[in-house]
């Protein structure tokens, strides 16, 4: 199947969370055929395929290469003639095209099985929006499909509004950590007309809000921001009467291990205290929890340096900042060295200020990187494998018995 026809078929039907029982099946099928050992996720409708390298290679490096498959739960507004079939979700943040560039990767990386002195490891993972599917997928064995973990991991994440075939990355923190904050607030009901004889918990949480939002720039140093966003407010059902709660919800973000601990624990304080002092109770909880993504340098730098080599120094960009978003690909970059790099897909021809970014219902994506993409991945793989196989110990390259 070619790239583009697979990427717009899922583009089409896409699912959301950790069950994604179509989009599985057409990895399956894109994969048919191919020399790889393929295992299905139990717990979620994830692939795990590994391509075994050259005989005689057996026990060398290995290297994984992973692509999320889930959708958003968005609408989608974008003009386009693969436009999602199913109301409520939309491929917003390219995870169709990750996919695409994976099913690509891995038909050169079996096409070139022997000359890779060592094994890869293919993550197609489901849930990656809010559902930590890389952390199940690792409690299900992915890190160790092959038998030895890993000497490195690689991710590609494709960015509307980048030039398209510009590619970005940096080493350290790279991606923010993040939490998500519920909060309700508990008072006394009542008439409108008579606040002294209620507690209203809408005015306390208004405060709550404000509060936050001078507790992050003032207690949180400028250099290792935390930001806070409160993306959902409910209370009541009529505006004459006071309810007896309140509700709502905040993201979290932050750089640092150090600092996301610290936000947690002063937030808590913070939320507590408020309370208190109206006379109100809050019920408060953080879930939804990911590590900051921290990339490693010297994986970095071999993928930087893989970029330039194929597609020249003017294609590569070194990221000043970290990206403020979140990614759970997080999970396996705590236990493998990797490194995480950006590709532009803004579409020929649409102006930088008019372009929408991922998760916007109006996104939209150039099929036209999908190669270079595929390329890339196979690469970093191929190559990776080859700079292991000859730093590693003799020894350790002959696996015992037949292949």
């Amino acid at each position: 199947m070619m790239l583009t026809e697979l990427r717009r078929s899922l583009h089409a039907d896409p699912e959301l969370g950790l069950e994604l029982p179509r989009t599985q099946q057409r990895v399956l099928s894109a994969l048919a055929g191919l020399p790889l050992e393929v295992t299905r996720g139990t717990t979620l409708s994830s692939v795990t395929a590994v391509l075994r390298g050259r005989p005689g290679s057996g026990g060398a490096p290995v290297v994984l290469l992973r692509a999320d498959m889930d959708a958003l739960p968005i609408t989608e507004q974008a003009d386009v003639p693969y436009r999602s079939r199913n109301p409520g979700a939309m491929h917003a943040c390219g995870h169709d095209l990750h996919t695409a560039m994976l099913v690509g990767a891995a038909h050169l990386l079996c096409a070139a099985r022997d000359d890779l002195p060592g094994d890869v490891i293919l993550m197609f993972q489901p849930g990656e929006e809010g559902h930590d599917g890389a952390a199940k997928m690792i409690s299900e064995g992915v890190l160790e499909a092959a038998g030895p973990q890993p000497v490195a991991a690689y991710a590609l994440h494709v960015q509307s509004v980048r030039p398209s075939g510009m590619f970005a990355t940096r080493s350290g923190p790279i991606l923010s950590g993040h939490a998500q904050l519920r909060v309700t607030v508990h008072g006394k009901g009542g008439h409108g007309a008579a606040p002294h004889r209620a507690l209203d918990p809408v005015t306390t949480m208004a405060e709550m809000i404000t509060a936050v939002q001078s507790l992050v720039t003032r207690r949180f140093d400028a250099f290792d921001p935390v930001i806070v966003t409160v993306g959902h407010v409910s209370a009541g059902s009529h505006g004459t009467a006071i309810p007896s709660s309140a509700y709502f919800e905040a993201t979290i973000r932050s750089y640092s291990e150090h600092h996301r601990a610290e936000a947690t624990r002063l937030l808590t304080e913070l939320i507590n205290g408020i309370a208190a002092a109206h006379g109100t109770t809050a019920d408060l909880g953080f879930d939804a929890e990911l590590p900051v993504t921290v990339t490693d340098d010297a994986e970095t730098g071999f993928a930087a340096g893989v970029v330039r080599d194929l597609y020249g120094a003017e294609r590569f960009a070194t990221m000043p900042h970290p990206h403020p978003a979140s990614e759970d690909f997080s999970r396996v970059l705590a236990q493998v060295p990797g490194a995480f790099v950006f590709l532009g897909a803004r579409p020929a021809g649409l102006d930088p200020g008019e372009a929408h970014e991922n998760h916007s219902p109006f996104a939209s994506f150039d099929d036209g990187v999908l190669h270079d993409g595929a390329r890339l991945l196979a690469e970093l793989a191929a190559r990776r494998l080859n700079e292991a196989a000859v730093t590693a110990p003799s020894s350790s390259r002959v696996r015992p018995g037949p292949r």
